[in-house]
């Protein structure tokens, strides 16, 4: 509405300015003329500000499913709520519900507000924190049980749960708590923001060809990799590469003769992960028999990664996706 105001008021002035460079007898004879074309600015502006779209609001009672099915009606925006799992955490924080949050996971870090909210366990869920909570929501992605999900459910409690596989889907979600919470121009405007970056990516490798993309393989906890069906295997395609796992469903156990054989160009790694022997993964992958001739080994394009950017499917997850195309193709993706 503002803008609007502001264009009407600056479409008058320079009205106005033209107006007195023709002179006196020019603004007396067109008195009637700038009065009529003022009040035609003025009506114009108002026209315009009766046509802006009303901010978006969710209509209550809403109902929805999570990603197990389950359906929920909430019949008012939730006023506290609890969030398990570091995702979700950062999709309420994005949206602007710091005040609603009520506590968070132990695993939660980011971003700096959280570490003055009141914890409820990590992987071990505290069901008596979460209970003094008093939440109307319960956000949970995958990392929960379901025998600790139907215990929270059989006290009344509201446990909402979230599983994306894609970056469109992990978007779709932020737009889901976005309505739950009439948050929806809140979610909206996150959602652009990821699409943007999505399209940053896209643009900068759309015209690769197939032999001009990389082999990639990613490592986030020794000895495991990351197939089909996964957001982040989806990540090394729109990067311009090839996941040389892609072979396998989700999250599996490497066979490293097979990856020899694969033959990476480029090996992406946790950057956060240390083993008993404070070895990082990019030492673990270095020692292994036969890796020194994997071509990436040879020309150290081994590439730490920010694992929370890689592995939350939450608002970061496409400066994620930038990251990785920074990684599998530096030249074409500026820092």
């Amino acid at each position: 509405m503002k803008n609007w105001k502001r264009i009407a008021s600056l479409g008058l002035l320079a009205l106005l300015l033209v107006l007195a460079a023709c002179g006196n007898n020019a603004v007396n004879q067109g008195t009637g003329n700038a009065a009529e074309a003022t009040q035609q600015t003025q009506n114009a502006g108002t026209n315009a500000e009766a046509n802006q779209p009303a901010a978006q609001e969710t209509t209550y009672p809403y109902t929805v499913t999570d990603s197990t099915g389950k359906e929920f009606t909430f019949d008012a925006a939730p006023e506290r709520i609890v969030s398990l799992a570091p995702s979700e955490t950062e999709v309420l924080f994005a949206l602007g519900l710091n005040e609603q949050v009520a506590g968070v996971s132990d695993l939660d870090d980011y971003p700096e507000a959280v570490k003055d909210k009141p914890r409820m366990g990590g992987f071990q869920v505290n069901v008596e924190a979460i209970v003094a909570a008093q939440p109307d929501l319960i956000l949970a992605a995958s990392l929960i049980d379901e025998a600790t999900v139907k215990s929270l459910t059989d006290m009344g409690l509201q446990v909402f749960q979230s599983n994306p596989k894609t970056i469109d889907a992990v978007m779709e979600h932020i737009q889901t708590i976005g309505k739950i919470t009439n948050h929806q121009a809140e979610a909206d405007e996150v959602v652009g923001k990821m699409k943007q970056e999505v399209q940053t990516v896209t643009d900068a490798v759309g015209s690769l060809s197939e032999d001009q993309k990389k082999k990639v393989y990613i490592e986030f906890s020794p000895g495991w990799t990351v197939g089909k069906g996964e957001f982040m295997d989806e990540m090394i395609t729109l990067s311009g590469g090839i996941n040389v796992a892609s072979e396998v469903e989700g999250w599996s156990e490497i066979n490293e003769e097979q990856i020899i054989q694969a033959n990476p160009d480029v090996i992406l790694y946790a950057k956060s992960v240390i083993d008993e022997n404070n070895k990082t993964l990019a030492d673990i992958i270095k020692g292994r028999s036969g890796w020194d001739q994997i071509s990436a080994v040879k020309e150290n394009r081994i590439i730490a990664m920010d694992d929370n950017l890689l592995s939350r499917t939450g608002p970061r997850v496409t400066q994620g996706l930038i990251e990785v195309a920074k990684a599998i193709h530096p030249d074409l993706i500026q820092p």
